[in-house]
């Protein structure tokens, strides 16, 4: 979860880390804190909150200030050039100053910064506080601060050489005493220059500058100074100094990442004029789709992935599927579910990825596991992919971050390419996980001999159609606005549908949840009658998400019998439904029309409103839309 960020360079660090971490700070905001290097001293600042209580803390100190002053009269750490940052989702301790990170030890001349859980750290503190070590924190990191702290002691004391090199060291003894999930960066005041990284289940990635090099747990951090970046591999230590990266495996042998260019830069990261990322985001849906589906379709009508480690008959002998996520992730895999069986006539389940390897299902080399993970370092998602590989299931990712741990893991890649998404609230990434779904179920019809060429070719130029559909149906979506202004303190707002309009309605409702803080569910509408529908009262508002009455008349009718029992009992409904569908009006309190389009592909317009609405109410309600309480971006925990 937690924002980590280092500099090693020649630069003031101060400035670069806090910077680093306005850009990180979604991933965690219940404390912030940094720590520097300035000749010889180890000086450290931390507040519970959001960053901006560490910044007015730091603003507040004087120019002359010893520890933050600018260097005019006494060394400052406004003029160190080594430094680290974080921002934190609390695990281990409450969102207090003494929890906030980064944690020292050492008497104060080492100071460490963690994401993740270390799992063993109960055992870890009992042997450190029989040995005399007095805690000042309720966190697992702490731990890992005295562990490295008495670890550079012994080296030292063993006449190791001093220097960058022995901050490493130290930091492959701790790292093998370590069990868990975690990111560890750590300096050291007697080692002026060195940041050490550390990386096991969790995200750390390194960017290479000219004269200085960067740590952090996004590349969004420090996008802004360099483009180029190094992917760290699974149990890796890395030491960064301004001219230098080393990386070794935990045991000490030399090992190396894997370089690559970062194609979006700093601008795609900030607001662009909207008045918050949500919004900014919505709005990038259709570019989103387009870059999604970009170069998908090869000249021999094939549909293309981005990394197959998986022959064509691998696949023709997959006779099952299971789709793993979780939250908005798992409603993907819901809508997915219904295409791909169509296409494919594979039985298809979708599981949550935290229940998936606890129930003990059933596995073989002919089940293929998709895991879907917008960050690829989902915990939850990443064990049951690894449960899934140690029962021989091949395993396919959807993700949207190059060389993150799930894709590396996995036997075949698609990634979405939807650029980064900064709003805790998914929306780009759900609509663009949707058409990787999408484009994964054409692929294994075709691979299979279901679908021939053209009829693959057909589907893809429908979702090339999408776009310009989201373009229009954005274009005029103030009335929904004003429509969230109107209901927002509704105590309860219900969402029902059918067929791939259930998962959309599942979707809505935990947006809801997750932004405006109110009571939402969504339910199957055919589900009603079997108990939910005792939670309508007079005036209580319900969106229903109606099928085409082309593509599954059936169904629409169904859905229109539904709308009328819940208005008999005092429903304000809700309705979207696609344009020049007259026979829900009568029905409707409020419609709103999304463009024409194919029911199985319909999710990917259907969803936007509802978006737009929990967006809207919680504005509407005061509430921080981009960071909503008790929640973080990346989920890196189970």
């Amino acid at each position: 979860m937690c924002g980590i960020v280092g500099y090693a360079g020649a630069r003031p660090a101060l400035g670069i880390v806090l910077d680093g971490l306005r850009r990180l700070e979604y991933r965690g905001y219940d404390s912030a804190g940094v720590a520097v290097v300035c000749e010889g001293e180890l000086l450290t600042e931390k507040k519970a909150g959001k960053l901006a209580n560490l910044e007015k803390v730091l603003a507040e100190r004087p120019a002359a200030d010893p520890v933050f002053g600018d260097g005019a009269t006494a060394p400052g750490i406004g003029v160190g050039t080594t430094g680290i940052g974080h921002t934190r989702w609390a695990t281990h301790g409450g969102p207090t100053d003494r929890n906030a990170h980064p944690h020292t030890a050492g008497d104060g001349r080492v100071a460490v910064i963690h994401n993740g859980i270390i799992e063993n750290f109960a055992k870890l503190r009992a042997e450190l506080e029989a040995e005399g070590v007095e805690f000042s924190s309720d966190t697992d990191t702490e731990c890992a601060a005295h562990l490295l702290a008495g670890e550079l002691a012994r080296l030292r004391a063993a006449g190791e050489p001093d220097g960058p090199r022995l901050l490493a060291v130290a930091m492959r003894q701790v790292c093998q005493r370590l069990e868990g999930a975690f990111t560890l960066l750590a300096v050291d005041a007697g080692i002026p220059g060195a940041v050490v990284g550390a990386r096991r289940n969790s995200p750390l990635v390194v960017g290479r500058g000219v004269g200085e090099n960067y740590l952090a747990s996004d590349v969004s951090a420090f996008i802004e100074h360099t483009r180029e970046a190094v992917e760290l591999g699974q149990d890796q230590v890395v030491l960064i100094t301004a001219d230098d990266i080393e990386i070794t495996d935990f045991a000490g042998a030399p090992a190396s990442g894997k370089d690559f260019h970062i194609d979006w830069d700093a601008s795609a990261a900030e607001k662009g004029g909207y008045d918050y990322f949500m919004l900014k985001e919505i709005a990038e849906q259709p570019q989103a789709i387009a870059d999604t589906l970009l170069g998908r379709l090869t000249e021999n009508g094939e549909i293309a992935l981005d990394e197959v480690r998986l022959t064509d008959q691998d696949l023709r002998d997959v006779d099952k599927i299971f789709i793993v996520a979780c939250g908005t992730a798992y409603h993907a895999g819901m809508v997915a579910k219904y295409a791909i069986e169509h296409w494919t006539r594979i039985p298809c389940e979708v599981e949550l990825a935290s229940e998936f390897r606890y129930r003990d299902p059933v596995l073989d080399r002919s089940t293929l596991v998709v895991a879907i993970s917008q960050s690829g370092e989902t915990m939850d998602t990443l064990m049951a992919l690894r449960h899934a590989k140690e029962q021989k299931a091949r395993v396919l990712a959807i993700c949207n971050t190059n060389g993150s741990t799930i894709p590396r893991e996995s036997d075949a890649v698609l990634y979405t390419h939807g650029g980064p998404e900064v709003a805790v609230a998914s929306t780009k990434a759900f609509l663009t996980q949707l058409v990787a779904c999408y484009l994964i179920g054409l692929h294994l019809a075709q691979v299979r001999g279901i679908k021939y060429a053209d009829e693959v070719a057909a589907v893809v130029a429908q979702l090339q159609e999408m776009p310009d559909k989201l373009r229009e149906l954005l274009a005029g979506i103030e009335p929904v606005r004003e429509l969230a202004r109107d209901i927002k303190a509704a105590p309860t707002v219900l969402f029902i549908g059918r067929h791939v309009g259930f998962p959309v309605a599942l979707e809505g409702a935990l947006k809801l949840k997750e932004l405006a803080y109110m009571h939402a569910e969504g339910f199957a509408a055919g589900e009603l009658k079997h108990g939910p529908i005792a939670l309508i009262d007079q005036g209580t508002p319900v969106v229903c998400v109606v099928p085409s009455p082309a593509g599954r008349g059936m169904l629409h009718d169904k859905i229109v019998s539904n709308i009328q029992e819940i208005r008999a009992r005092g429903a304000r409904t809700i309705v979207i439904a696609e344009e020049g569908d007259t026979a829900v009006t009568p029905y409707a309190d409020h419609l709103i029309y999304v463009p024409r389009t194919p029911t199985l592909l319909a999710p990917l317009v259907t969803t936007v409103p509802l978006q737009v609405l929990a967006c809207e109410i919680a504005a509407a309600r005061g509430h921080d839309v981009d960071q909503p309480r008790n929640l973080a971006k990346s989920v890196t925990v189970e």
